[in-house]
């Protein structure tokens, strides 16, 4: 068994609301973890009346606190992303990716360099979007801390990120039934229709901005 499936075995046997904040954290962190294994499994487990996730009685209010407590680990995790790159700098954040222990951790310069693109071509909004981009989710918030985004802005926008997130993956956990298979299929399709709604939105208010200041 791989690391990853004694991870899923554990987390099987221990799932309640600290396991699913401890996880999230880690996979919001520059350690590699899908997100896939932690809410969607939750969420389904949720109905049953002998799980420590039933706690009101009431199904949707049930998922909205694994939703919550998620993104309570989510936002740790890029936090923790955030300050290190503030505390670190450019250099030793890039040393580390290209050493030993960062390729295990399967970063590299090429990775952050791309999570750097990302961010300086779209500004703040990355850290929202860059939540439903495989590759780009995890590592969004180093490139915010190289930056010195203003740290309210960046809490903001990881929160909306990463409770839509969360929401899509409550969503798939309900119709997939804990299905790991469908799952995944489904989480990588929906991430990807999320990203051309957003952006659609994003084109949208930018157009009518420009609009709105040219007649004035």
């Amino acid at each position: 068994m791989t690391f990853l499936d004694n991870v899923i075995q554990w987390y099987s046997t221990h799932i309640d609301y600290a396991s699913i904040t401890a996880l999230m954290t880690v996979e919001s962190s520059f350690i590699p973890f899908p997100s896939e294994v932690v809410i969607p499994p939750a969420v389904y487990v949720a109905s049953d009346p002998n799980s420590p996730l039933y706690t009101t009685g009431i199904y949707s209010v049930d998922v909205l606190i694994i939703v919550l407590f998620g993104t309570l680990g989510a936002m740790l995790g890029a936090i923790i992303n955030y300050y290190l790159s503030v505390w670190l700098g450019r250099p030793l954040v890039y040393a580390f990716a290209n050493s030993r222990l960062g390729h295990l951790c399967l970063l590299s310069g090429e990775k952050l360099e791309k999570a750097e693109q990302y961010f300086n071509e779209r500004g703040k909004i990355s850290t929202f979007i860059g939540r439903f981009i495989p590759g780009i989710r995890q590592l969004i918030s180093i490139p915010a801390g190289l930056s010195r985004m203003p740290m309210g802005s960046f809490l903001l926008y990881t929160f909306l990120g990463a409770f839509s997130w969360n929401c899509i993956l409550a969503v798939i956990g309900y119709v997939a039934h804990g299905q790991m298979d469908v799952i995944k299929a489904y989480s990588h399709e929906l991430s990807l229709a999320i990203i051309a709604v957003v952006g659609i939105a994003v084109l949208y208010w930018a157009v009518k901005y420009i609009i709105s200041k040219r007649k004035s």
